[in-house]
């Protein structure tokens, strides 16, 4: 296997895998085999007393030790060179940059829009520079066999190719908390001259609000129709009475656009009731994004 000629991460790991559990399942079949057939061969019934007087066989022994070691060494082989593929970027790949944190995902692409989900050329490679936020995720796309961890504070990537345009699934491999099985999204493949139409295309007012929450991991924690997440749902709060603790004590307040600016600056000034105080901070966000935000949401009725 040439690394340098394989054309997916499937065509990378599918022959590895099928290999080596071929190797199993030949060496499972033989070894029982053999071992049934010397249980009834060599049964006390009938062979009461020992009959041989062999007290080694060379050529036995030097089979025994090559074999395994051929078998080994084949094993390592391929693996390696599908480690090397799956690490070797095909030149021209586009490049996305993949943020975790609890609990969504957020791609940003190299003209500065940002998505929930990884939508990508169909047939084209995607470089993923991955970066955690907070803590240990894994980004994991079984469809194209990829699976890497994001550890805070370390450069990571992984790469692949949808051969064909259609939805797969994307999702976190390591336990990241409450919300770890919450964290899942897709990679939506499009035909490449739809894809650039997605790329370019710029959202404005009311779609804008709803970027900046995707952007900034609001929407793994905060819904917008309704269910049920580990923070308050989006639809219908806004001039809805909630019910806080604010300086440990409960308080009652109604949801307006100083409230909902507060809670996005000051995440930790006012824990609605029942919901955990996790929510951290950005202090990346500019004074319009947060009004765009709180306009969003004051919109979802």
């Amino acid at each position: 296997m040439d690394p340098n000629l394989i054309t997916s991460t499937q065509a990378a790991v599918d022959p590895v895998f099928m290999f080596i559990f071929g190797a199993c399942l030949l060496l499972l079949v033989g070894i029982t085999a053999v071992m049934v057939w010397f249980v009834i061969r060599y049964h006390r019934s009938r062979a009461p007393a020992p009959t041989s007087c062999c007290e080694g066989n060379v050529w036995l022994e030097i089979a025994w030790t090559l074999l395994p070691t051929l078998l080994v060494l084949a094993m390592f082989y391929y693996g390696w060179a599908g480690y090397l593929a799956l690490r070797n970027v095909p030149k021209g790949a586009m490049e996305v940059t993949a943020t975790a944190r609890m609990w969504s995902w957020n791609f940003t692409y190299t003209n500065g829009k940002s998505s929930s989900k990884l939508y990508v050329p169909a047939g084209k490679p995607v470089k993923v520079n991955l970066v955690a936020t907070d803590v240990l995720h894994g980004f994991y796309l079984p469809a194209f066999r990829v699976k890497r961890d994001l550890v805070p504070g370390m450069t990571n990537y992984a790469w692949f190719i949808a051969t064909k345009p259609g939805s797969y699934d994307l999702f976190c491999s390591q336990y990241c908390g409450t919300g770890h099985s919450a964290m899942i999204t897709t990679v939506e493949a499009l035909p490449p001259a739809e894809f650039l139409a997605w790329l370019n295309h710029r959202e404005g007012g009311e779609h804008r609000g709803k970027e900046l929450l995707e952007k900034h991991g609001c929407l793994g924690c905060h819904s917008l129709d309704g269910s049920a997440k580990i923070g308050p749902t989006f639809k219908g709060i806004y001039r809805s009475s909630v019910r806080f603790m604010a300086a440990g004590k409960p308080m009652t307040a109604t949801v307006d656009d100083a409230y909902l600016t507060e809670s996005i600056v000051k995440p930790s000034a006012k824990i609605v009731e029942g919901f955990p105080a996790i929510m951290p901070t950005y202090p990346d966000l500019t004074v319009e994004e947060v009004k765009v935000m709180v306009e969003f949401i004051e919109g979802l009725k």
